[in-house]
């Protein structure tokens, strides 16, 4: 059945003019901006019903299919249908200024809470943030001895097709340099990189140094925000960073903020572009308590504790960003030059340091806060892929970096695991369950763990509400493989020599 375009054109006007995005004196313009895209040269009136969408993905995988039969992009593929709908979504989106002052008047008006929600909708309007597929992502909460994790099965992703790497090993192009780039703004795509016509970003400034904040398009929690450098400089974990992240904290005091370590491995997926990530989340590690308060003679102002929680965090707390940052940047400098081979932590290897931090910043009423989690990524002939990274005994469940999101408690797993914890449940109430499970493709790296769970659950039916539990208790052990000092008495015993090693 032919798709009445000049009806989804329509529609998609209509759906402008209902979010704000447009005011009815643009009607013409835009619809004319429109028609050049699709490639028509008259405009027809149709009947448009009256409806009131949350986004437009309905509209524009209408679009997008009449597209592709007039063959406007080839081959229609997810990458092609991305980059011609952020073009579609472009011509509703305001000048990068226009949006900026309506932040900052926004900002100054009725606080700057009010003027990120603005922005966090806005970008769920212009469908810079797909709402669509961000839907399609499992996510539940699960008691572990830590407190509940979070636990996010990530669907949202579409897998690249076979035909779009093919065209994007051919494209040479390296502008922008990287996709954090501030001049993605506006930018159309191509194979190998997102389209970003429907992308704004927002300037600030920390510590005298030009920065931005911009969501990401793919939000793993509330408000998931990326804060970017103007410099297309490497990620560095420094003085200046702890500076950086409490100067934020500072202007944006109901958000996070937190860094990727700035090493491979322990670090996130980007390392050439500094930045780092933030949000109106409350994560399962900030809600964590104190175990154990420390005592550092050099900082009576600050306190200082550790974290009751399975990777290795030191806590401080203080009403002074001063404080707080000279003795940040005391315990970077003396964990990078630590040693302990006693629990396999070395400072470097023909001179290529180990180890480094993942810090994060927040509020706490009128106290600020840095969690210090202490990273190191030797590898070894047994753990080739990081001695404090997830083990191979847990890869069946996750076996990617251990980064920001994870150490605070959110799992982000890959979507693969949606279809093969439901062959397992179904495999597991058969009497032939490990035969099952061990002749199947994508469930046999799971035997050892079925065979686990039926000696546990015994003649319990396994549902897929114990499979989730279980799979949150898989993610306790990644992180506690992850952390440094160890849940042992060897590991209590290791981190009390380095917190004591800080007085000296």
């Amino acid at each position: 059945m032919s798709i009445p375009i000049y009806q989804e054109i329509g529609r998609l006007l209509q759906y402008g003019l209902q979010k704000g995005l447009i005011e009815k004196w643009d009607v013409d313009y835009v619809r004319n901006q429109l028609l050049d895209t699709l490639g028509l040269k008259d405009w027809q009136e149709s009947e448009i019903p009256e409806e009131q969408l949350d986004n437009p993905s309905s509209i524009l995988e209408n679009m997008l299919d009449w597209a592709a039969e007039q063959n406007l992009f080839t081959p229609n593929t997810v990458t092609n249908r991305d980059l011609f709908d952020a073009r579609i979504m472009g011509h509703f989106v305001p000048h990068p200024s226009t949006v900026n002052n309506h932040f900052k008047k926004l900002a100054r008006e009725k606080g700057i809470e009010q003027a990120t929600d603005y922005f966090y909708q806005f970008s769920q309007d212009v469908h810079y943030i797909r709402t669509n597929r961000v839907q399609k992502n499992m996510h539940w909460l699960s008691a572990t001895p830590y407190g509940d994790m979070e636990i996010t099965i990530n669907l949202s992703k579409p897998e690249k097709d076979p035909r779009d790497i093919a065209a994007a090993k051919k494209d040479r192009t390296n502008y922008p340099e990287c996709v954090l780039c501030k001049n993605n703004v506006g930018y159309a795509g191509r194979t190998n990189h997102p389209a970003r016509q429907n992308h704004r970003i927002i300037p600030l400034e920390l510590n005298g140094d030009q920065w931005y904040l911009q969501y990401s398009p793919y939000v793993y929690y509330n408000q998931h925000a990326i804060v970017l450098s103007e410099a297309h400089r490497p990620m560095k974990i420094n003085k200046k960073a702890f500076e950086n992240l409490l100067a934020f904290v500072e202007q944006f005091p109901h958000f996070f903020i937190g860094s990727n370590a700035d090493l491979p491995i322990v670090g996130g997926s980007i390392l050439n572009h500094d930045h780092y990530q933030a949000g109106q989340h409350d994560f399962p590690m900030a809600k964590a308590s104190i175990k154990e308060y420390v005592t550092l003679t050099e900082y009576p102002a600050v306190k200082v504790g550790i974290l009751d929680w399975p990777m290795s965090v030191i806590r401080l707390q203080s009403d002074s960003k001063e404080d707080l940052t000279n003795l940040a940047a005391h315990i970077l400098q003396a964990w990078q030059q630590y040693e302990d081979p006693t629990v396999e932590i070395l400072k470097e290897t023909n001179g290529v340091p180990h180890n480094t931090i993942t810090p994060i910043a927040r509020r706490r009423n009128d106290l600020f806060e840095l969690d210090l989690v202490l990273r190191n990524n030797r590898t070894n002939e047994e753990h080739p892929m990081g001695i404090f990274h997830p083990h191979a005994e847990v890869h069946h469940i996750k076996k990617e970096n251990i980064g920001l999101i994870e150490v605070m408690g959110l799992a982000v797993l890959p979507g693969r695991l949606k279809d093969e914890l439901e062959k397992l449940v179904t495999y597991l109430a058969l009497p032939d369950y490990k035969a099952r499970i061990e002749q199947d493709p994508e469930t046999s790296k799971h035997v050892q763990w079925a065979v686990e769970l039926m000696e546990k659950y015994d003649k319990v039916e396994i549902t897929k509400a114990i499979l989730q539990k279980e799979l949150a208790d898989k993610f306790r052990i990644v992180l506690e493989h992850a952390a440094v000092f160890k849940k042992d008495a060897k590991g209590k015993d290791a981190f009390c020599r380095f917190y004591q090693s800080l007085n000296d």
